[in-house]
């Protein structure tokens, strides 16, 4: 039974949402001091975490930064916000999905199921460590380290790049990678995958590996291996 943490200050939706992921055996968690999110998390430790953006004290977005300096948990933003921005703003802080409401419940637990599946099942390869280009990429760590320093990816972003490794030197096409990360193309923004491809991009530019995933216009992306000498 997977425990979710659903930071949302509206009870009736907190309530109905409670209800329907009940049924399909979730174990939900709510917030009691607004005030004092992490240390609630950290008593939960939740494999995933719901959060809506406009909350009590702070908003959704401080929460998400701060999630982000302790953990990789999973986090979705559950909004009633519909600018882009917004979107953007989550994914930059590194957020893995993005819902906007008013919702369909069965939009939402497509993408949970999507997260958790995606999170904590491709983890278990047997295949734990690749090397690339000179750095070791640890997939059970979300790390991936050479001689100038380690650099921490968040699922999404490992994810994205273990399928650009896998297959260096070929372009995987943007609908694929999509397809790959949140299984329904439908509910996605082609810009969400943009964001987490350049914020892997940010991640890599300290180990001076941020050119090695190129982006061919109208296809895809590749990550190429080092050239011939």
């Amino acid at each position: 039974m997977f425990k979710i943490m659903l930071i949302e200050d509206d009870v009736t939706l907190f309530s109905e949402i409670k209800e329907r992921l009940a049924q399909w055996s979730y174990e939900i968690y709510g917030i009691s001091d607004f005030g004092n999110v992490l240390e609630e998390f950290a008593a939960v430790k939740p494999e995933l975490v719901i959060i809506d953006i406009q909350l009590p004290r702070f908003d959704g977005f401080h929460w998400c930064r701060m999630l982000r300096a302790h953990s990789n948990v999973p986090i979705i933003f559950l909004s009633s916000r519909d600018h882009p921005s917004d979107m953007v703003m989550s994914m930059q802080l590194g957020a893995d999905d993005f819902i906007q409401k008013p919702f369909h419940f069965e939009v939402l637990i497509a993408k949970i199921q999507a997260t958790l599946r995606r999170v904590y099942n491709y983890n278990t390869e047997r295949i734990e460590l690749k090397t690339w280009r000179g750095a070791t990429i640890e997939y059970g760590k979300n790390t991936i380290t050479n001689g100038l320093g380690t650099a921490l990816l968040t699922k999404n972003e490992m994810f994205i790049l273990k399928l650009l490794v896998e297959r260096k030197n070929q372009i995987v096409e943007r609908e694929e990678l999509i397809k790959s990360l949140w299984d329904n193309e439908h509910f996605v923004s082609d810009n969400t995958l943009t964001v987490n491809v350049n914020r892997l991009r940010k991640k890599l530019e300290p180990l001076d590996l941020s050119d090695c995933i190129e982006t061919k216009v109208g296809q895809g992306y590749m990550a190429t291996e080092e050239a011939a000498p």
